[in-house]
């Protein structure tokens, strides 16, 4: 069986990293979710990595278990504490942030 996994890219206030963010599931590109915007993606059930890119922005990897039948949600942003932000430009890994909800 399966279950889903729920990728909203989202910030509070302002965000510079505005751009559409590709999403990447156990290294393999699945689609691409917009700024306010949501992807659901089906998965094996099971342990799976997730990454968010854009250009040579990304997220560092998350390990995450899908359950059978469940849905496993994580919000993205690009927006980041002000030190983050500035060592985002020599680190780009440290460029967009997901967070479990």
């Amino acid at each position: 069986m399966s279950a889903t996994l729920r990728l909203t890219h989202k910030a509070i206030g302002a965000e510079v990293r505005r751009g559409d963010y590709e999403v990447v599931v156990d290294a393999v590109r699945v689609g691409s979710v917009h700024m306010h915007g949501t992807i659901e993606v089906p998965v094996a059930s099971g342990s799976h990595t997730l990454q968010i890119r854009e250009g040579r922005n990304s997220s560092r990897i998350v390990t995450c278990e899908a359950a059978e039948g469940g849905v496993v949600a994580f919000r993205c942003t690009g927006k980041r504490f002000l030190p983050l932000f500035l060592a985002s430009f020599l680190a780009p890994s440290l460029a967009l942030v997901l967070v479990r909800e």
